[in-house]
């Protein structure tokens, strides 16, 4: 995963926006709406959107034929030493993956089996695995960049992940029922990932012994870091040597290429992209991560909640790629399906694959929640759109009515990564000036960028008062020694969308480096409180005597830093 702030521990679930509403108190909420069809039925117009589909064609029809071939691949574990949330995780995932899959020909991991690579970490992982796994499934597992986050040396980092791994080497070639499995490896602990020219030479004849081998076959091929420009989430890929690495791959369109790194979840179809050949992600047993830009924050409340794997069946036509969620013990969509022998020009799941916009029904209505108004701040709720594949996102635009100027433009996730997903859906717009008529537009995206031409339309007034400024205060400027704590005061902090606070040196540029502590907000009031205490610590060699420390209060999932306090440690 990426080299952020992002731990699995106390991630925290507070989300403000509403899930749960009933239909009554939407009405009551209501004031004036815009182009609502107010007296049309409401009946399934306000019900959670489906996520799931446990009974879709192309899974009843794989029951009817067994597959020759067939094993799940899981990505990120990110099993951490100081706390079990993720081997928890861990363990329901391979039980279900037991009870679904009762005979598996292989199991796949694609990389961060770890957080940092401790001994610990690696021992959680494999005492689970070697107790849960199939005897006669074959272990491929693939190394991450956090693996090499231990304080070794690349090799020596290497050495240890061999060692309890029980791999060959950190890329490997398998033929398991005459069906090829390549195994890539990141060469060292760089977020963006290291594929070397040695290593891509390699693949190269590794892929030529498989298409002679049967060039009807697929060929499965498996690395940490996606390939940028491909799936969903792939911005997140490595750079160095890309298109070399790509150019291997697409003088074969039966690759089937797996990744991991991005978190990002299986829910949205462009995780699988078809060029010249096939990519797909795999999520994580982890946390969620998502694209940046949309005020949830990119690790949006409820993001531990995320627990998802892939189950590949293979056919003698064609190769399922079957969708599951684990923390809903459900499958997510449709299966991808992939027709054999592969060629190119058939290929359905490319990138301008989806030309239909999203829409609101006649029906739809949108509100104000006036309980959650304040001098700066409005909330909106509204019916959820609907597509032919997915509602990623919302943009919302704000007009000072007044002055008829648009004074604030915003994107919001839909939210489609939640089981079920809220409808109606409520967004928190921040920023704007006390006892102001706004006037609010609210348009629909599909995932593949296309954007409804109808929108929903309401006008909502901020109340009067006085804008005050985000502050920290610490109960102590000085601290004597490395154990003692303080207490932190944040005020006027606004109702969180994955606000967070964390920890650095006081030269540090938040983003360059992981936060030494960190949590997210729960804000009161406008108020919250926490006492920091060094011994939760996630980097706690970084924090010593005689040095600078900073408090920094962040916006949003990334690194929208609003204010900062600092003390020094004696």
């Amino acid at each position: 995963m990426k080299d952020i702030k992002v731990k699995d521990e106390d991630l925290k679930t507070q989300n403000v926006l509403s899930e749960g509403m009933d239909r009554r108190a939407f009405l009551q909420k209501t004031t004036m709406v815009v182009g609502a069809a107010m007296g049309a039925s409401l009946v399934g117009s306000l019900t959670s959107l489906p996520v799931s589909a446990a009974s879709n064609s192309s899974i009843i029809e794989s029951k009817k034929v067994k597959p020759k071939l067939v094993f799940p691949v899981i990505s990120d574990v990110h099993m951490n030493k100081n706390s079990n949330q993720t081997l928890e995780k861990f363990k329901t995932t391979l039980d279900q993956l037991n009870l679904l899959v009762p005979k598996q020909d292989a199991f796949v991991v694609v990389g961060d089996l770890t957080d940092n690579g401790y001994t610990e970490e690696y021992d959680k992982f494999f005492s689970t695995y070697n107790a849960k796994k199939q005897k006669h499934a074959v272990s491929l597992i693939a190394i991450g960049n956090h693996d090499y986050w231990n304080g070794l040396s690349v090799s020596e980092a290497q050495k240890r992940f061999l060692e309890r791994s029980g791999m060959e080497s950190i890329y490997f070639h398998k033929v398991i029922k005459g069906y090829h499995f390549i195994i890539l490896g990141t060469e060292d602990g760089l977020t963006e990932g290291t594929f070397s020219v040695t290593q891509i030479n390699w693949l190269a004849e590794q892929l030529k012994q498989a298409a002679q081998d049967d060039p009807n076959k697929p060929i499965f091929v498996f690395h940490h870091q996606p390939i940028m420009g491909t799936v969903y989430g792939s911005e997140w890929g490595f750079a160095k040597n890309r298109d070399l690495f790509y150019n291997t791959l697409a003088a074969y369109p039966q690759v089937i290429s797996f990744s991991g790194h991005t978190h990002y979840p299986l829910d949205d179809p462009k995780i699988i992209h078809q060029k010249d050949f096939t990519s797909t992600g795999t999520s994580t047993g982890a946390y969620l991560w998502l694209d940046a830009g949309r005020i949830q924050g990119e690790v949006p409340e409820g993001a531990d909640i995320l627990n998802q794997a892939l189950i590949v069946e293979v056919y003698n036509n064609k190769v399922l790629l079957k969708r599951r969620d684990i923390h809903n013990n459900n499958w997510t969509a449709e299966p991808f399906e992939i027709t054999l022998p592969a060629n190119k020009n058939e290929f359905i799941y490319t990138e301008d694959r989806d030309k239909k916009a999203p829409f609101f029904t006649k029906d739809a209505l949108i509100s104000i929640n006036h309980e959650l108004t304040t001098p700066t701040s409005l909330a909106v709720m509204f019916t959820q759109a609907k597509d032919d594949l997915l509602v990623h996102d919302y943009k919302v635009e704000i007009t000072d009515s007044s002055k008829g100027q648009k004074v604030k433009e915003f994107l919001a996730f839909s939210e489609f990564y939640k089981d079920p997903i809220p409808n109606p859906l409520t967004l928190q717009i921040d920023g704007l000036q006390p006892n102001t008529l706004y006037e609010i537009n609210v348009f629909a995206l599909d995932a593949f960028g296309n954007q409804s031409q109808n929108a929903l339309k309401v006008l909502g007034k901020t109340i009067d008062g006085e804008i005050k400024d985000i502050t920290i205060t610490l109960s102590k400027n000085t601290l004597t020694g490395t154990t003692e704590t303080v207490d932190v005061l944040v005020e006027n902090a606004r109702v969180p969308q994955g606000d967070w606070i964390g920890l650095y040196e006081v030269s540090e540029n938040p983003g360059n480096v992981p936060a030494i502590w960190w949590e997210y907000t729960t804000v009161t009031n406008g108020t919250y409180r926490v006492t920091y205490d060094p011994s939760k610590n996630s980097y706690p060699g970084r924090y010593q005597s005689g040095k600078t420390y900073k408090f920094v209060y962040f916006y949003g999932g990334g690194y929208d830093a609003v204010t900062h306090a600092t003390f020094t440690v004696n």
